[in-house]
């Protein structure tokens, strides 16, 4: 798997898995967890999600599926800028956070 080297050192695959609608259906959640662990297994350590997704429920189900295998994964989260604290996932835990405008009205902008 073709590999890249982030500002901070940090050697990540240039592949990762995407988080986008997982965590809103509860009937789906073991088989999202699986599929996260999944990944893993096969080395696609890079995970990418956003406070955004599912109000938070996305970033905890990430949470859940990388339990006891932390030190496996890089965390990509995009956060809101007016967020200063994380409540679903620390900020201890994230290894690259990207402020996100969904809305640029918003900002002002």
């Amino acid at each position: 798997m073709k590999m890249v080297r982030m500002p901070s050192g940090d050697l990540v695959p240039a592949l990762g898995q995407g988080t986008w609608n997982m965590g809103e259906d509860p009937a789906r959640r073991d088989q999202e967890i699986e599929c996260l662990r999944a990944g893993l297994d096969l080395g696609m350590s890079l995970i990418d999600t956003a406070e955004m997704y599912g109000d938070g429920r996305t970033e905890i189900l990430v949470g859940e599926a990388i339990a006891g295998r932390r030190d496996e994964a890089f965390l990509v989260s995009k956060v809101y800028p007016h967020h200063a604290s994380r409540r679903a996932m620390p900020s201890r835990a994230v290894c690259c956070a990207i402020a996100s405008w969904p809305n640029l009205q918003h900002c002002g902008a």
